[in-house]
């Protein structure tokens, strides 16, 4: 999977739209109501740390069964810990990819999508740029 980096810029006033109280059946309908519950910024749902945190653009199908798709754009917090099963950006040969880190029985990236092969990776060679915490993904 490729990934094209992308710069968050500064907003000076954060943008919160109505997050209303129902949720949204997946299955058979409901009644809708006209409850907002709150405002949501979603640079306050999907940042944690804002200093720490960039976007990058997903490109190709590795990751397709772990919900990124070709396209989605990541949020990524160089923050945050890697831990076994991260969704984790890591460079391998002087490339980013994306991948889930597995740290037993044996270090790897693994790919979400049995098309492709786990990525074994000598610890020391092994650089992580931060973990995956959101991928917003569109449908048009």
């Amino acid at each position: 999977m490729k990934l094209v980096m992308l710069h968050p810029t500064q907003t000076s006033k954060p943008l919160a739209l109505p997050l209303y109280l129902e949720n949204v059946s997946c299955g058979f309908p409901s009644p809708a109501h006209d409850y907002v519950e709150k405002e949501l910024d979603l640079n306050t749902y999907c940042i944690r740390h804002p200093s720490a945190t960039f976007y990058l653009r997903a490109s190709g199908e590795s990751m397709v069964d772990s919900g990124i798709h070709s396209g989605d754009l990541l949020v990524v917090d160089r923050a945050l810990t890697p831990v076994h099963g991260s969704i984790v950006i890591a460079s391998v040969d002087n490339e980013f990819t994306v991948k889930k880190l597995c740290v037993h029985p044996r270090l790897c990236l693994m790919p979400m999508n049995p098309a492709y092969s786990p990525i074994f990776v000598d610890p020391d060679a092994l650089e992580i740029f931060g973990v995956v915490t959101h991928s917003i993904h569109g449908f048009i």
